[in-house]
């Protein structure tokens, strides 16, 4: 048995609590919700133990959350019979916080702070418990965890220190108790009074309705005595009725019929279940029956949570048989690149007591994810089609797990392909659909053409681009990272072929009469290959080939790769990622009507293996690989270079 002790709390604990004790909240009744939801999870966790251990429930199965004020010593009380915890497990649950993404807390809440708009982000990221320091002086939390001798006594003020010991307690369960702050039991503003059980009424239905397990409180009456005529007995001191009242209706918002549901009380249980207060994009309500019966209520979100990208970021959908709860975050009901979408699937054939390996691979399942699967879909064409501004708006937050379903599974090509939207050179808002594209694409180009590179103002500077925007063929722009990957997978739309601006030839039939006059006669085309083979000569080991352009207008030289293999844009994004795979290849192009290519004719007529030949050479290649975003191979030779021709330009 552990006597009294002392603690201090960790470091990080330690901030979180300070922001509590010195609230910014605007909102702080959110603690009852955030306690109330404990309760309710630790209920949940005991109730799914038991199914396969009935012995933790200790003959008490009647699972209830019971609030108790006591305006006398000014506390509030909320007990549940749940799980409840160790000695070691109350150390480790509530002294640290260190697995709560406490770091993400405090840089989003500092974000909060520096702008607008109410903070609300506690229940993001599992510090609910230390929102109680917002309303409270003092909290006290008394817990025994099923088959324990004794139970454990926790106590703080929110000074950076607790204390803990073991204590005698009765039966399983958790006792939070809160001394309420002076400035929450003010009579006047009843909204604002915490130990006022109108306002704690209020609150639970406000906040936690759809709680699966009955929130009861005590109501106290004065009630006159009467006589057996039932007239009131004159001089009888009044008698006190309790009354004790559930407070939240219990009814699983996902049983009603959706007709009788408004929009409000949808986005109230989003944001009680899954901890957003950003209100969804979209809402799927479905019940199905026939080989497999379910009800599902998904929800699309409008924002992306801020570790939605990360390996920890935690997906799945919650599955209930016949409303009781038995399993978390199901991973295999839909595919990764809809693990944005969150809700609940309750069918009656789901067993309780299956395990979850055996669920996750069943057949029943997987019928179910896969008209899940079709209903999603279906709700996103429409977004897309219906309300283009909501679907863009999605597209920014959801939009790469969309193209990684396409470049890490190819089967999800046709489904997903029309989902897909780009920016282009055709607006400088808005974006568009690779069917929207080809639908504006002339009668005599065969290509898409799209770029890559950082954001607009970078691509379109491109040397690559002159001459397809002064055609003005559109051209699709990608800045995302993966975005040239996944056209490598879909590789062609409604049979027309992607083609990057910097990759092999355009194929535009650019008329020829522009270039060089020498470039009509048999003379001129040899002199010129003369010319293009000593530069590749002196350029040996950099690049596999130097061709005349038909792209460039005004740039003197670009570098583009060949058709195969992997283009420059990848050779960076991988290397990058420390995924090196090679080099792309690399051929020089030089724009046969810029004075750059006169003057290299006439220093190579003079004396093909001089010096400054050979500088020229290498510097129109720096040029290029700059250009490209390359970093050079050896900068000091390129300043060297450039000064010495400075000087030669003076004399």
């Amino acid at each position: 048995m552990h006597t009294k002790e002392t603690k201090v709390f960790q470091a990080e604990t330690k901030q979180v609590l300070d922001l509590m004790v010195h609230s910014v909240y605007t909102n702080k009744e959110i603690f009852l919700r955030e306690i109330i939801s404990n309760a309710s999870d630790a209920i949940d966790k005991i109730r799914f133990k038991s199914l396969t251990d009935l012995e933790l429930l200790e003959g008490d199965s009647d699972f209830q959350i019971f609030i108790e004020v006591d305006e006398g010593a000014k506390t509030l009380s909320i007990t549940d019979n749940g799980i409840g915890m160790t000695y070691d497990d109350v150390v480790d649950n509530i002294g640290t916080i260190a697995k709560s993404g406490t770091k993400n807390f405090l840089a989003m809440l500092k974000e909060q702070e520096s702008g607008s708009g109410e903070m609300d982000l506690i229940g993001q990221f599992g510090v609910g418990f230390y929102s109680s320091f917002m309303v409270a002086e003092k909290v006290e939390l008394i817990t025994k965890a099923p088959g324990e001798e004794h139970g454990v006594r926790w106590e703080s003020a929110g000074d950076g220190s607790y204390t803990i010991e073991n204590v005698e307690k009765e039966k399983r369960g958790t006792t939070i108790t809160l001394t309420i702050r002076e400035e929450f039991t003010d009579t006047d503003k009843p909204e604002e009074n915490y130990l006022n059980r109108y306002t704690i009424q209020n609150l639970v239905r406000k906040y936690s309705d759809y709680i699966r397990y009955p929130i009861k409180m005590n109501f106290y009456q004065e009630i006159t005595p009467k006589d057996d005529e039932g007239n009131p007995i004159e001089g009888a001191s009044p008698e006190i009725e309790v009354n004790t009242r559930t407070m939240n209706s219990m009814v699983p918002l996902w049983a009603r019929n959706k007709k009788d549901i408004t929009s409000e009380e949808y986005f109230q249980f989003f944001k009680n279940q899954f901890h957003d207060w950003n209100e969804p994009a979209e809402i799927i309500h479905v019940k199905a029956e026939g080989i497999v019966e379910y009800t599902a209520l998904l929800y699309i979100p409008s924002k992306a949570p801020y570790d939605f990208y990360s390996r920890e970021y935690n997906k799945g959908i919650k599955l209930y048989s016949r409303h009781v709860f038995i399993m978390e975050d199901c991973k295999d009901l839909l595919p990764d690149h809809l693990k944005f979408v969150r809700g609940l699937v309750d069918s009656p054939d789901f067993s309780l007591n299956i395990s979850r390996e055996i669920l996750q691979h069943g057949k029943q399942l997987k019928i179910i994810g896969k008209n899940l699967e079709k209903e999603i879909m279906k709700t996103l064409q429409n977004m897309l089609q219906d309300d283009r501004k909501k679907y863009e708006e999605f597209w920014e937050e959801f939009g790469k797990a969309i193209k990684g379903g396409i470049y890490m599974d190819y089967k999800n090509k046709e489904k997903l392909q029309d989902l897909l939207l780009f920016p282009s050179s055709r607006a400088t808002e808005g974006m568009t659909t690779l069917a929207e594209y080809v639908s504006r694409m002339p009668d005599n180009q065969q290509e898409i053409y799209y770029v890559s590179g950082k954001d607009r103002a970078s691509v379109e500077r491109l040397p690559q681009m002159e001459l397809l925007l002064e055609k003005g063929i559109e051209v699709l722009y990608f800045f995302d990272k993966i975005d040239e990957f996944v056209i490598d997978s879909v590789h062609e739309y409604t049979e027309k072929k992607f083609k990057s601006v910097s990759r092999g030839d355009l194929n535009l039939d650019e008329d020829t009469d522009e270039t060089k006059e020498e470039e009509d006669t048999k003379e001129g085309k040899k002199d010129s290959e003369k010319l293009l083979e000593a530069i590749k000569e002196n350029l040996q080991g950099k690049v596999t080939d130097v061709r005349l352009s038909n792209r460039l207008k005004s740039s003197a030289v670009c570098l583009v790769s060949s058709d195969s293999g992997i283009s420059l844009t990848m050779e960076q994004i991988l290397r990058e990622a420390n995924q090196p795979m090679g080099k792309a290849t690399r051929i020089l192009e030089i724009n046969p009507t810029h004075e750059i290519y006169e003057t290299l004719q006439k220093l190579y007529n003079t004396d093909a293996s001089s010096s400054i030949f050979k500088d020229y050479c290498e510097l129109l290649f720096e040029q290029a690989s700059l250009i490209e975003g390359f970093d050079l191979e050896n900068p000091v030779e390129f300043a060297t270079r450039i000064a010495n021709l400075m000087v030669a330009a003076q004399k």
